[in-house]
C-alpha cells in the first residue's frame, strides 16, 4: 500500500520497492530485538503489561498518508529523505506489528496448552496472514479501494489487531496462577557458530529476494504485481518448512537446486528470450528453490522454545543485512546490478551435503576446477567468433553448456560448486560486451546508465538496464541524425517533420531525456523543456565527449530534474503545443504516467490544438489498449503507428523499430498525417481505465516478445 502510494514521486523505480523493503527489515529487526530484550530485561509478564502500551502509541498516527509538504527532490540518490518519510509515517505502527510473531508465541509458550513447548506453528499462521494479504491486494483491494480508503481500512484493521492482541494477553495472564514470580528467564548462551548459521541462512534468501524483483522490474515492467510476486514466494518458503509436515521434500529442494541455478545463470548470460511467461517463471521457481533450502537448514536448525526470540532476532539480522546489502551498499560499490549473480553463488555456498560421509574438507580443486573454467570460457571467447557461427543462440551454447555441464558435476561440494557458478557468470560477462566498448558506466537511484562504442567505432549508444536509449553517428555526416526509435523516417520523425501546426513560437515538452535526439527536430525560436528524473542521465547528454545533440540545439532549452509528473503539473496550464511521453525504465514506460488522473494533467497543460505523443514501444507489454481506453474516456482523437519492420538500409544506419501513438482532442489538430496510411486509428479493444489507485499489467502482457 504505501509503495503504491510512493509510485507517482519517485518515476517507479524499482528502488522504491528495495528501500521500502530494506527499510521494513530494519523496522522487524527492533522489533525483534525490542522482543527479545524486554521479555529478558522486565520479565514475560511486566512486559506483556508493556507491550499493551507499545500497541497503543500508533493509533494516534493513523490513518497512514503521504504529507502533502513531502518531496524526494532531485538528489542523486533519494534514499535517506524515502527512509526519513517512512520514519515519520509507517514507522511506529509497523514497529509495533513487527514485535507480535515472537511475542505472541513466547507468551503462548507459558500457557498451559498441550503444545506450548513448541509454539513455532504460530509462524506459519503469522506469514500465511502476510501472504494471504499480499494475494489480496492486487485483485481485491487495489482494484475496489482508492489508496486513501485502502489507508482508512487498515486503520480500521489495526483497531481490530489490537483488540485481538489484548484478548490474547487477557488468556496468557489467566493461564498462570503465579504470574508475579515471572522473573527473566536464565537462557543458555547459544554457540556462535549456531548464531552466525541462522543469520547467513536468512542473508541469502533475503539478498536473492530483492535481487530477482530488481531483475524483473527492470527488464519487464515496473509494477507493484511484479514487485510482490517474489515476496509472496518468500513468505510462502516460511510457510512450507516451518509446517509439521511440509508439502515439499527438504531432500528433493536440495537435489533440483544446483539445476535451477543453472537455468538462472543460462537465462542471465545467453540472449535475450523471447518468452517472457518462461523468464519470469525461470527466476521466480528457482528463488523459491533457493529460498526453500535455506529456510529449510534454518528450520532443522531451530532451538529449544527458551531461545526463541534470540532465534527470530537473527533471523531478522539476516534479513535486514540482506536488504543493507541490496539497496544501500550494493548501490554505492557495485556500478552495474551484480549483488542478484553475487546472491546466486552464495546460495550455491550453502547447498547442504546429502551424502553426510562425503569429506567436508577444503581441497585444493575446490579452487583449481573454477580457475579452469573462468580460462576455458576466456579462452573461447577469442576463438568462437572466428568460426562466424552466425547464431548468437548456438554460440552461447558452446560458451555455457560445457561449463554448465563440470559445474553440476561438483555441485555436491558446494564451495566448489559455488566458485564454478561464479567463474561462469565473470567469464561469459567478457563475452556478452564483445561488440561494444564500454566508455562510461553510472549507477544512481534510479538504475545503470552506460554509454557504449559499437563495434563499427562509428555511433555511440546510452542504455539504460539491457535496453537502449538513444545513439548518436560520429561521423560529421550522420551527428546530427536523430537515431534509433526517433529516425526521421520513423512515426516520431513523420509527425514532427511533416506537419506545419509546430512553429517557431511553439512550445515543447518531453518527459525523458535520454540522449537528447528529439532536440534535433526543433526550430529556431521554439522553446522546449526536457523533464528528466536520473541526474546521470543528463550528465551524459550534457557531455560532449559522448553526446552532442543538446550542445548544438538549433534553439533555447532547458532540463528540469525531478519526476516528470511532478515538473509537468507545476507548469501554467495551456503551455504546450506537443508533450512527447518518451519516459522508461529500462524497456518499461512508468505505469503512472498512463493513468487516468495523468491524462488530465496532459490535457491540462496542453493548449486546446496541442497534441499529445506517447512513446509505446515495448518487448513485453502492448499498451495500446491502455492508450485507447484512456482516449475514450477523455472523449479524445488518437492514431497508432507500429514502426517495426526497418529496411536493410535503415538498420544500417541503426533505425530501430518503434511504436508511437499520437492523440488530440480533435483529429484535424494532428495536421497532415491523419491522410497517412501509415497511421491507424486506436483499436476500439480496451481495458480497464488504469488510475493511480489501479493498473492490471496482465490484461497487456505479450507472453512472446514480437
Amino acid at each position: 500500500m504505501f509503495g503504491k502510494m510512493l509510485l507517482p514521486l519517485l518515476g517507479s523505480s524499482p528502488n522504491v520497492w528495495n528501500t521500502c523493503m530494506f527499510f521494513f527489515q530494519g523496522v522487524l529487526l527492533l522489533g525483534y530485538l525490542y522482543a527479545h530484550k524486554s521479555v529478558s530485561f522486565f520479565g514475560i509478564n511486566k512486559q506483556s503489561k508493556l507491550h499493551l502500551l507499545i500497541l497503543a502509541l500508533p493509533l494516534f498516527l493513523l490513518p497512514i498518508v503521504i504529507p502533502s509538504s513531502w518531496s524526494p527532490g532531485v538528489e542523486k540518490n533519494p534514499i535517506l529523505s524515502l527512509i526519513y518519510l517512512m520514519v515519520i509515517t509507517v514507522g511506529l505502527p509497523f514497529f509495533a506489528l513487527s514485535t507480535s510473531a515472537p511475542l505472541l508465541q513466547k507468551w503462548f509458550s507459558h500457557t498451559n496448552h498441550q503444545n506450548a513447548n513448541n509454539p513455532y506453528f504460530l509462524y506459519v499462521a503469522s506469514n500465511l496472514g502476510s501472504l494471504i494479504a499480499l494475494i489480496s491486494y492486487p485483485f481485491l483491494i487495489e482494484p475496489n479501494l482508492k489508496v486513501i480508503d485502502q489507508g482508512r481500512l487498515w486503520m480500521i484493521l489495526y483497531w481490530v489487531f489490537c483488540g485481538l492482541v489484548f484478548f490474547c494477553a487477557k488468556e496468557f495472564w489467566k493461564s498462570k496462577e503465579n504470574h508475579e514470580d515471572l522473573k527473566a528467564e536464565k537462557i543458555t548462551v547459544i554457540a556462535w557458530s549456531v548464531k552466525i548459521k541462522w543469520l547467513i541462512l536468512s542473508f541469502i534468501p533475503s539478498s536473492m529476494l530483492l535481487g530477482v524483483t530488481t531483475y524483473l522490474t527492470t527488464d519487464i515492467a515496473t509494477v507493484p504485481l511484479l514487485w510482490i510476486l517474489p515476496l509472496i514466494l518468500y513468505l510462502l518458503t516460511f510457510i512450507i518448512v516451518f509446517s509439521e509436515k511440509p508439502i515439499f521434500s527438504h531432500e528433493l529442494m536440495i537435489k533440483a537446486m544446483p539445476f535451477l541455478i543453472i537455468s538462472i545463470l543460462f537465462q542471465l548470460i545467453t540472449v535475450e528470450t523471447k518468452n517472457i511467461l518462461l523468464t519470469i517463471l525461470i527466476h521466480l521457481f528457482s528463488f523459491f528453490v533457493c529460498s526453500m533450502v535455506c529456510h529449510g537448514e534454518l528450520v532443522k536448525l531451530k532451538p529449544d522454545v527458551k531461545h526463541l526470540t534470540a532465534f527470530y532476532l537473527w533471523m531478522s539480522i539476516g534479513g535486514f543485512f540482506g536488504g543493507l546489502f541490496n539497496s544501500i551498499i550494493a548501490p554505492i560499490v557495485f556500478q552495474s546490478v551484480y549483488e542478484y549473480p553475487l546472491a546466486i553463488v552464495l546460495a550455491c555456498f550453502a547447498i547442504p551435503k546429502l551424502n553426510k560421509k562425503e569429506s567436508t574438507g577444503v581441497k585444493s580443486l575446490d579452487f583449481i576446477i573454477p580457475v579452469f573454467i573462468f580460462f576455458f570460457i576466456f579462452g573461447l571467447t577469442t576463438y568462437l567468433p572466428k568460426l562466424k557461427l552466425n547464431s548468437a543462440m548456438l554460440e552461447n551454447l558452446i560458451l555455457f553448456g560445457i561449463p554448465a555441464i563440470l559445474a553440476l558435476i561438483f555441485s555436491s561440494r558446494p564451495i566448489r560448486f559455488g566458485l564454478s557458478i561464479g567463474a561462469i557468470i565473470l567469464g561469459c560477462s567478457f563475452y556478452a560486451n564483445k561488440d561494444e566498448k564500454l566508455l562510461y558506466i553510472s549507477r544512481s537511484f534510479f538504475g545503470v546508465n552506460k554509454v557504449t562504442l559499437s563495434k563499427d567505432a562509428n555511433h555511440h549508444y546510452l542504455i539504460h538496464g539491457r535496453t537502449k536509449h538513444g545513439a548518436q553517428g560520429l561521423n560529421p555526416s550522420t551527428e546530427h541524425e536523430p537515431l534509433t526509435y526517433y529516425f526521421r523516417t520513423g512515426p516520431i520523425g513523420q509527425y514532427l517533420q511533416s506537419q506545419n501546426l509546430l512553429n517557431e513560437k511553439s512550445k515543447v515538452g518531453v518527459i525523458g531525456l535520454g540522449a537528447g535526439s528529439l532536440i534535433e527536430y526543433a526550430k529556431p525560436g521554439q522553446e522546449w523543456r526536457f523533464y528528466e528524473i536520473d541526474p546521470v542521465v543528463l550528465k551524459i547528454a550534457e557531455d560532449k565527449e559522448y553526446f552532442t545533440f543538446l550542445s548544438n540545439a538549433k534553439t533555447n532549452y532547458d532540463v528540469i530534474l525531478g519526476d516528470g509528473r511532478l515538473s509537468l503539473n507545476k507548469e501554467p496550464n495551456n503551455k504546450y503545443d506537443l508533450i512527447v511521453i518518451d519516459a522508461f525504465s529500462s524497456d518499461s514506460i512508468p505505469a503512472h504516467l498512463l493513468t487516468k488522473e495523468m491524462m488530465k494533467i496532459y490535457l491540462s497543460k496542453l493548449r486546446f490544438t496541442g497534441v499529445l505523443a506517447f512513446h509505446i514501444s515495448n518487448h513485453f507489454l502492448d499498451l495500446e489498449p491502455v492508450l485507447s481506453a484512456l482516449s475514450k474516456d477523455a472523449n479524445l482523437f488518437g492514431l497508432i503507428q507500429y514502426d517495426l519492420n526497418a529496411t536493410a538500409a535503415e538498420l544500417k544506419q541503426k533505425k530501430d523499430g518503434s511504436v508511437w501513438v499520437l492523440i488530440s482532442r480533435d483529429r484535424e489538430y494532428i495536421g497532415e498525417v491523419v491522410n497517412d496510411e501509415r497511421w491507424k486509428p486506436l483499436t476500439d479493444k480496451t481495458v480497464r481505465i488504469w488510475t493511480d489507485d489501479f493498473s492490471n499489467i496482465f490484461s497487456v502482457m505479450r507472453w512472446k516478445d514480437n
